[in-house]
């Protein structure tokens, strides 16, 4: 069996008083297509943000590539602490891609820019190698002829696919894709989710947390949901949206059955 490409131990995450996350233990294949589930506020985006970074558990570790994130320091109290360096966050940002909900596209830019952006201030490329690539990416996502509008000229689904086309520019290991569609009018939905099929198609690593369980069904490789913090259940597409053994997934999916399977 492959070396897991990405693996959380124990993985806990609080704000103040508040614990979010309360021990996920979780590995994700190469090339498997993972799908979150959960209601609002059970953990989900907050999982996905502690796998790039953006922000640090609270406890366990997190393994990418089979190596161990961060270092141990220990406390006075004698427990142990993982401290993370910023040039290690950096290099792993680079190889986790995130697809956020509200595209986080900077307004001053073109979608050309801001695709190009990583790659000229995180990888050191020179202006005509980035462009070329980011000329790439957005041809990818059906946008090449959209390159030099800035976002305020976009819609949501155009916005949504430059933000994909700038995580590709980074050529990442593993995608995480925050609910990418939650954001957008249902008639946009279809051509954000025919990108992410493609790239599914191509074998690509993924986690997508979405509510859109028709489309779950049918690209996930796995489904997890999670409720308070934890991993509830975790299966099949079949199994869990399907044939659901636990009450509370059981309840969750009995409010969603607008999805075709």
């Amino acid at each position: 069996m492959a070396e897991p490409l990405l693996r959380t131990i124990g993985l806990r995450k609080s704000f103040g008083e508040r614990e979010v996350l309360r021990g996920i233990d979780l590995s994700v294949a190469p090339g498997e297509r993972i799908a979150i589930l959960g209601a609002s506020g059970s953990g989900k985006s907050t999982f996905l943000r502690c796998l790039n970074f953006m922000e640090i558990p609270t406890a366990g570790s997190v393994e990418l590539g089979g190596r161990m994130l961060g270092a141990e320091r220990k406390r006075r109290d004698g427990g142990i602490d993982r401290v993370y360096a910023e040039p290690e966050l950096t290099r792993v940002r680079q190889r986790v891609g995130m697809v956020f909900q509200q595209f986080n596209l900077f307004p001053h830019m073109t979608a050309l820019e801001n695709v190009m952006e990583g790659l000229r201030t995180v990888k050191g490329v020179k202006a005509p190698a980035a462009r070329e690539r980011a000329m790439a990416e957005l041809a990818r996502v059906g946008l090449a002829d959209h390159a030099e509008q800035y976002p305020a000229r976009l819609s949501g689904g155009q916005k949504q696919r430059v933000a994909i086309a700038r995580a590709l520019a980074m050529d990442p290991e593993l995608l995480l894709f925050d609910e990418p569609t939650s954001a957008l009018d249902p008639e946009l939905v279809g051509e954000v989710l025919g990108v992410i099929r493609s790239l599914a198609e191509e074998g690509r690593t993924m986690l997508l947390v979405t509510h859109e369980l028709g489309f779950a069904y049918h690209v996930a490789t796995r489904v997890i949901f999670i409720a308070d913090g934890e991993i509830h259940e975790s299966g099949t597409p079949d199994e869990v949206l399907k044939h659901p053994q636990r009450e509370r997934t059981q309840a969750f999916l009995a409010r969603h059955r607008e999805f075709s399977l």
